[in-house]
């Protein structure tokens, strides 16, 4: 299995201040990889560092050379985004605009592979519909569509069922389980519904301002961290 990403010693800090340290782990191609914690652990500061958008203040990174423009991101979403004017088929193929280079145009590829990630999603009747009238639901898919044409490799979700009612949650984790499994995606998801985690990730690295778990969900759920962050969040449910 090919390393997707691999660190040593990690720490990430702003204006001279650690705020995320202690990070040894790797991801290989295909795993499912969920980033837990709570608030203000530094789930978002780790994504920014493996999107290459901050720099490690120490320790080592390494990325697999084949990732460079070729990262489907999905962030988290906005209320800007949720009134997007612009038509789904048009947002799935802005997807492109990062391996575009200097084309100023979609080719007629991108928009096969475009139409093909929406079908895959259950989204193609949609194509034609304005982006800001669809459901939290929908909008998901079509930004994950989106990140699909981005990539072949790795999908990165911040919190990407944020928002949705339990029903559309639950759609939208068996979609991921789906293209890991099936398109053999790599796929780093950074959620704070650590129950829906532990049912569809093979792997947690479980955050608060270091690292306190990195390895297999089996032993996530066996261990004094994920036994009690789990029951903490069971009582809340």
């Amino acid at each position: 299995m090919q390393t997707i990403f691999e660190c040593h010693k990690l720490c990430y800090a702003y204006d001279e201040k650690i705020v995320l340290s202690a990070l040894d782990f790797s991801v290989v191609e295909t795993d499912y990889l969920c980033i837990a914690g709570e608030n203000g652990a530094g789930k978002s500061t780790l994504i920014k560092g493996m999107l290459g958008l901050l720099k490690p203040a120490s320790g080592s990174f390494e990325a697999a050379r084949e990732l460079r423009g070729g990262t489907g991101y999905m962030p988290q979403q906005a209320a800007a985004q949720k009134n997007f004017p612009a038509g789904v088929e048009e947002v799935v193929l802005s997807g492109f605009a990062g391996r575009k280079k200097f084309l100023p145009f979609y080719t007629a590829s991108d928009k096969v592979t475009a139409r093909l990630n929406m079908e895959k999603l259950g989204i193609a009747d949609l194509a034609s519909r304005c982006f800001g009238e669809l459901s939290g639901g929908q909008q998901r898919r079509v930004l994950l569509a989106r990140a699909l044409c981005a990539t072949k490799k790795l999908l990165m979700l911040d919190e990407p069922a944020a928002g949705l009612d339990p029903l559309a949650a639950q759609e939208l984790y068996a979609l991921l389980e789906k293209i890991n499994r099936d398109m053999r995606i790599t796929v780093i998801m950074v959620s704070h519904d650590i129950l829906s985690a532990v049912k569809y990730a093979n792997k947690i690295l479980h955050l608060w301002k270091k690292q306190l778990f990195f390895g297999n969900t089996y032993d996530y759920i066996n261990s004094d961290i994920g036994k009690m962050f789990l029951a903490n969040r069971g009582d809340k449910k």
